[in-house]
């Protein structure tokens, strides 16, 4: 059987096999080679298609004559073509050639006719390959029947069946999916343990990575001690105020601004301006805070919010506040805007009274909302307030003394005075006034030389309070004994220079009491010859001349003494009465009060107690103490020292008070001001309130055109003397003072 063709039907019309089945049959019957048949356009003669599509019917030249082996001529002079003669011009084959790598060509070439046994020709495929080759001509078997056997034709070499392509291996789905997994898996660990990482190693370093540049901090002010009086009462302490600021980031007009607050604030707009100007902290971020003034008032801190001028705020602040005005304002000192002690007792003082401040550290937005971040990060170190101060000094007593003593310099025309009362057991101070003073709640409009404390700072020639030194450096030494007497003369020369008494003895023996009652110049001086230079210099640096007190005023001048090195002619005699020595009030008060307390020197000091912030309080330590005389040395030099308050012609009867048996001593001498003596003098007056039991001492100088101790500050010393005893109702003793001879026989 001839195998079908693989080829798609031309002519649904016409038979697959192109001729009927009668045909066939009359093909039998006739025997002939040549097969003929009324059907045409069977599926033979769409295979018989030139390369250009035609068919063999449509192409005279491939028509063939009777006798041609292979061929026949129908009727009509149409020549009937092999059906399968002309398979080799596939209709199909143009896109076969494509398909077939361009190998038309070749194949055409290799065409030819092969005979058949029956007297066909039969023109096979063009070979493929090589390997591709015609196959030989098979012939039907015989019919069993006994009929004609068939002689067929070898069917031409078929092109094997082109296979489809391979496709190209594809790698296996499994392993692919299973790599995949794996590369997913290992980036989503890689990512989970970075976010741990990030969410528990480095939290806090990033967590602060961006918060940097929305902080805002924000000082603390940490509250100022207060200063109080012996009793409790308040001297110098801080009182609620406000502080302003500005933001300079914030500010686009710092000139108009500055302009608008000046008024209010009493600053310069210059320098408002130049605090407003923009600026790094250290740590290289922009500042957004910068004081503009501190200790405002409330009422002036409420206008400036109502101006609403941006960039501008105001916070709680404390400003000082010295209830007295002037009171001890010498003394106390006064701070800064930033609450910095700059002079007295507040600067002395200053690292225990302002404490720690305290810091604000939150998180604002920026622009329109630089508003702290609700929520947001805040940190709060908290301020620790400073330690108060309870001094020795009695509020009451000081505000008298200080009336007393600008009185009566307002009266002799004085320029500077000063006046120290002191406890000679403690040596406590109780009051420490200087003329001229201040307000020191409003400082900045005093000079600078008004706001000394003439106790600690007024430096003069002690002039004759200097005396009781050599007295009693004498009884102590035995030099003289309270009965000693010598002839006076008037006057007395020593090196060039000539040394006089204000009371002429004339020559005659005049006592060691009349010598201090008179302010003996030439007898002081023969006391001293008789002690030596040396023996002079050992009892001042003992009663604590030549160096400060440590009293705990900033900046206490320490005097001077010379060495006896440093002694000239003259200097034998300008020492011993008070010249050539330099010294302060305080000093001096000291001084006596070591001969009110049986000759011990105690450190006069200002401090009591230190209170701490929650009240806990701590006593200061002991002051130093020292032997300066022997108890019943100092007992005879306070005996004696009544002598120029009691004797008639005395130095200082002014200061004599009824009822008691004061002791002191005037002395009239210079004030040194940078190494030279100012025109004009100084009368001072040093004394107790008893002899035979005293308790206080009072030390009243006063710088003034003319005038002596006895005149100028004795009757300043009674007042004041007077009110202490009525203040601490101290009592009198009763006893009588003795009655002195001033020229025994």
């Amino acid at each position: 059987m001839t195998p079908r063709s693989d080829e798609p039907r031309r002519d649904a019309s016409v038979s697959r096999r192109g001729s009927s089945r009668a045909d066939r049959e009359t093909d039998r019957g006739t025997g002939s080679g040549a097969r003929s048949g009324s059907g045409i356009g069977g599926i033979s003669d769409a295979r018989a298609y030139t390369p250009r599509g035609r068919t063999v019917r449509d192409s005279p030249e491939l028509r063939r004559t009777p006798g041609v082996a292979g061929g026949s001529t129908e009727q009509g002079g149409r020549s009937r073509r092999t059906p399968r003669t002309g398979r080799s011009a596939d209709p199909f084959r143009p896109a076969l050639q494509v398909l077939d790598g361009g190998r038309s060509g070749a194949a055409r070439s290799a065409r030819r006719t092969v005979p058949t046994a029956a007297g066909r020709t039969i023109t096979p495929r063009p070979v493929r390959s090589g390997a591709d080759v015609a196959k030989p001509v098979r012939r039907r078997p015989a019919d069993p029947a006994g009929g004609p056997t068939r002689t067929t034709a070898a069917a031409p070499a078929r092109r094997p069946a082109r296979r489809p392509r391979r496709p190209p291996r594809l790698a296996d789905p499994h392993r692919r999916l299973r790599l995949g997994t794996l590369l997913a898996l290992a980036m989503f660990t890689t990512i989970g343990i970075r976010l741990v990482a990030l969410q528990v190693v480095d939290a806090p370093e990033y967590d602060g990575g961006g918060v940097g540049d929305r902080l805002r901090t924000v000082v603390l002010p940490a509250p100022r001690g207060t200063i109080y009086d012996r009793f409790g009462a308040a001297l110098a302490h801080s009182v609620e105020a406000r502080y302003v600021y500005a933001d300079p980031e914030l500010i686009d007009d710092p000139a108009g601004t500055a302009t608008a607050l000046s008024p209010l604030l009493g600053i310069p707009a210059s320098k408002l301006t130049e605090e407003m100007r923009k600026r790094k902290r250290p740590d290289g971020r922009p500042s957004n805070f910068e004081y503009l003034a501190r200790g405002v008032e409330v009422g002036t801190a409420e206008k400036i919010i109502n101006l609403n001028l941006k960039g501008i705020g105001t916070g709680r602040d404390e400003r000082r506040e010295v209830p007295g005005g002037d009171l001890a304002a010498n003394l106390l000192g006064f701070t800064s805007q930033d609450r910095v002690g700059l002079e007295g007792i507040e600067a002395r003082y200053d690292e225990l009274l302002r404490g720690v401040n305290g810091e604000r550290e939150y998180e604002v937005g920026k622009g329109e909302l630089a508003a702290e971040i609700p929520g947001g990060y805040s940190r709060v170190i908290p301020a620790r307030p400073g330690s108060s101060l309870q001094l020795t000094i009695d509020r009451d007593l000081q505000f008298m003394v200080q009336r007393i003593l600008a009185k009566r310099m307002q009266e002799v025309n004085g320029t500077t005075g000063a006046a120290v009362v002191l406890d000679v057991r403690t040596g406590e101070v109780l009051a420490q006034a200087s003329y001229p003073t201040y307000d020191a709640a409003d400082w900045r409009k005093y000079d600078a030389s008004d706001r000394n404390d003439a106790a600690t700072s007024f430096v003069v020639d002690p002039g004759s309070v200097h005396k009781a030194i050599i007295f009693g450096a004498g009884l102590e030494e035995g030099v003289i004994t309270p009965n000693t007497a010598w002839p006076t003369p008037y006057s007395i020369r020593k090196g060039d220079q000539t040394f006089r008494d204000t009371h002429n003895a004339q020559g005659r023996r005049l006592s060691v009491a009349g010598m201090l009652g008179f302010s003996s110049n030439v007898g002081t001086i023969r006391i001293a010859d008789r002690l030596g230079a040396e023996k002079v210099y050992e009892y001042q640096l003992r009663f604590g001349l030549g160096q400060p007190t440590g009293e705990g005023v900033l900046g206490e001048a320490s005097g001077r003494v010379l060495k006896p090195s440093e002694y000239s002619g003259s200097t034998y005699g300008s020492v011993p009465i008070g010249h050539s020595v330099d010294v302060t009030p305080l000093q001096m008060a000291a001084a006596y009060a070591a001969i009110a307390n049986d000759g011990t020197w105690v450190q006069p000091h200002l401090v009591r107690e230190i209170i701490g912030p929650k009240g806990k309080r701590k006593p200061v330590p002991d002051p130093k103490t020292r032997q300066v005389l022997r108890p019943e040395t100092a007992a005879a030099l306070r005996t004696l020292l009544e002598a120029p308050v009691t004797i008639d012609g005395g130095t200082a009867t002014q200061a004599a008070i009824e009822g008691y048996r004061v002791a002191g001593k005037t002395g009239t001498g210079s004030r040194v001001v940078n190494g030279e003596y100012a025109p004009g003098e100084v009368a001072s007056f040093i004394g107790m309130d008893q002899a035979d039991d005293p308790r206080y001492v009072i030390a009243v100088f006063a710088h003034t055109p003319s005038g002596g101790g006895g005149d100028v500050s004795a009757p300043a010393f009674k007042e004041m003397m007077e009110y202490v005893l009525r203040h601490y109702r101290v009592p009198s003793t009763g006893t009588a003072p003795p009655k002195f001879v001033v020229y025994p026989r």
